[in-house]
């Protein structure tokens, strides 16, 4: 029997689910668990006994987990724990780190693959004509374009990347992935940093995946943007520390780039009066492309799948450390 931490907090309905699913096992609830996947619960003195924590633990959590073996993350992303005071914690004691990718990957790569199409089909400039009872058929159809066939670069190419690159096979596009190590057997072509200009200039669309963290702090700064091909599409769905903001916006104010799907920002939520609102062919969504009715059930039960394998001493699904 192992003891676990939770500093998350559920729907009644799920957090039944989740003492279910832990019966055999010692479940404590932190009297101070947050709903949200963005921030770090508070520091409870209750992870002191335990084997295993789920949720959002904050680095004083984790010193305080002497006998921690296992972290689950409510996320996708841990930036948080791949900074070094995080690492050291997480290497000196064997702690094993998982993330619930799994969970996010399909809302995320179906709503960037949304976004493409949008944009693509120019559905963002009809909408917005709509509204004033436009009727601008010849310019649309001329201005067009298909996703089929384009050239689509993935910063990232983890389990949203995938998610993404299966989704977009019927469309045949040409796809090659960012990632830290490229490998021969993966199913898209990928790249490391080096070989990015070449292929910011060929692509039509940039979608980026890519986690939060000083190792990605505004990857896509002034020259990464300005070596993007004239006319392509930005999208991120990763965090909104990986792109430079500022630079972004004259070439959405001139007209360079196509156009930007914004779901993450920096900082969240995007001031009022902050311009991006404003630019033309921007879309900005707050943070939803996770999310779908039932996305904290999901969460638990990838949690509890997780737990029987740890039980049976079997490898962890979405392991990053």
């Amino acid at each position: 029997m192992a003891t676990i931490f939770c500093n998350a907090r559920f729907d009644d309905a799920t957090m039944a689910r989740l003492r279910e699913g832990a019966r055999g096992h010692r479940l404590v609830e932190s009297r101070d668990a947050i709903a949200s996947n963005l921030a770090a619960a508070a520091t409870d003195e209750a992870v002191r006994d335990a084997e295993i924590l789920f949720g959002q633990p904050s680095l004083e959590t984790l010193r305080l987990g002497e006998r921690l073996a296992w972290v689950h993350l409510t996320s996708a992303g841990y930036a948080r724990y791949a900074e070094p005071d995080a690492q050291a914690i997480l290497a000196e004691r064997g702690i094993a780190l998982t993330t619930s990718s799994t969970v996010y990957a399909v809302p995320c790569a179906e709503q960037a693959l949304a976004a493409m199409l949008l944009f693509a089909r120019r559905l963002d400039v009809c909408l917005a004509e709509q509204a004033e009872a436009r009727w601008s058929s010849e310019t649309h159809r001329r201005a067009s374009t298909l996703l089929t066939g384009s050239r689509v670069l993935l910063l990232g190419f983890g389990a949203i990347g995938r998610a993404l690159a299966e989704r977009l096979v019927p469309f045949a596009p040409e796809i090659v992935a960012l990632r830290r190590t490229p490998r021969d057997d993966d199913p898209v072509t990928t790249i490391d940093r080096d070989a990015l200009p070449h292929h910011l200039a060929r692509a039509d669309h940039v979608v980026n995946l890519l986690p939060g963290g000083s190792a990605t702090h505004h990857l896509l700064d002034a020259a990464r943007l300005a070596e993007m091909r004239p006319g392509a599409f930005l999208y991120n769905v990763g965090r909104g520390t990986t792109v430079d903001q500022e630079a972004l916006l004259p070439l959405l104010m001139s007209g360079r780039l196509g156009g930007a799907y914004l779901d993450v920002t920096d900082p969240e939520p995007l001031p009022a009066d902050h311009p991006l609102w404003r630019a033309p062919r921007c879309i900005i969504t707050p943070h939803v492309a996770g999310g779908r009715g039932g996305e904290h059930r999901a969460l638990v039960e990838h949690f509890l799948a997780n737990l029987d394998r740890y039980a049976r001493g079997e490898p962890l699904r979405d392991r990053v450390a």
